[in-house]
């Protein structure tokens, strides 16, 4: 009968051989999550054989995903973003840390009970965290249903109830006008760049929410074409970009009529936000 320890170590060798980065991190949380035992106490009962073999299976099936390169966050359900708990599933992007610089932005610029509208939602990481933190009024739409199913449950999970859902491609379907805010964290990676991420991207997070086209700014050229429309004179459009792609998409809303177009770098000094306002007297 093997130990927690040994249990723990045949593990980390598994993922290492199968090229997972974070492989000894990996091992442990997912043994933590299996287990429910603790740092503390896994310290103290290490050598301690582990009886439950149900839970040895559970934590064998587990690993084995993840040495299939299935991401850590889709074997657990949960992913933290703004100090929120956010289930995902395979129908989602999973939240990162990078979109937290674009939330963190607009809740500079909002003030509570204005309207904002999230689009792509996925998760409802930005839109959910905006209600929670900046107590705005937020409409979130996604072109898929199954994307919106699990924003929802996170709205309900979260309390936050008042969240408009929508199925929508972009704006097509949006009814609402006079916006304060649109965000949006829209597909954004070249067609051609996604054969060669990493597998836990490239094989198991879903195409359509990556997938931004040819030269990855198809969403770019929509957003600055017909957001305006949906804005209050004044209004703030925000979206997240890729770290090479701010020049580009500041050129597109330029070239579009936006105003007071401002490119944002996050902690490790890239692009990752572009912001513009909608000329005419508002805020």
């Amino acid at each position: 009968m093997l130990t927690y320890r040994e249990a723990l170590c045949r593990a980390e060798a598994r993922l290492a051989k199968a090229g997972v980065e974070e492989a000894a991190l990996d091992a442990w949380l997912l043994f933590s999550w299996v287990s429910g035992i603790s740092r503390a106490v896994y310290f103290m009962d290490r050598d301690r054989p582990w009886t439950d073999q149900e839970e040895q299976k559970r934590y064998e099936a587990v690993i084995g995903k993840r040495a299939q390169r299935m991401p850590l966050q889709y074997l657990t359900g949960v992913q933290q973003f703004m100090g929120l708990d956010f289930q995902v599933t395979p129908s989602v992007l999973i939240p990162r840390q990078d979109t937290e610089t674009l939330v963190e932005y607009a809740l500079q610029w909002l003030r509570p009970g204005d309207r904002v509208l999230d689009l792509c939602t996925g998760s409802g990481c930005i839109g959910i965290s905006l209600m929670k933190l900046g107590g705005v009024r937020v409409w979130c739409a996604d072109i898929s249903e199954k994307a919106l199913a699990v924003a929802r449950g996170n709205g309900q999970r979260l309390g936050c109830d008042g969240i408009s859902w929508i199925r929508s491609d972009l704006l097509e379907q949006i009814e609402e006008k006079e916006f304060d805010m649109i965000v949006s964290n829209p597909p954004y990676i070249p067609s051609e760049v996604i054969d060669g991420l990493m597998p836990e991207v490239r094989d198991h997070e879903p195409r359509l929410a990556l997938d931004g086209d040819a030269d990855g700014l198809s969403f770019y050229r929509r957003l600055a074409s017909d957001c305006k429309g949906f804005l209050k004179p004044g209004g703030l459009l925000c979206m997240e970009i890729g770290c090479d792609q701010g020049r580009a998409v500041a050129e597109l809303l330029t070239a579009a009529g936006w105003e007071q177009i401002f490119v944002l770098k996050d902690d490790a000094g890239r692009d990752r936000v572009v912001s513009a306002v909608r000329a005419g007297t508002g805020r």
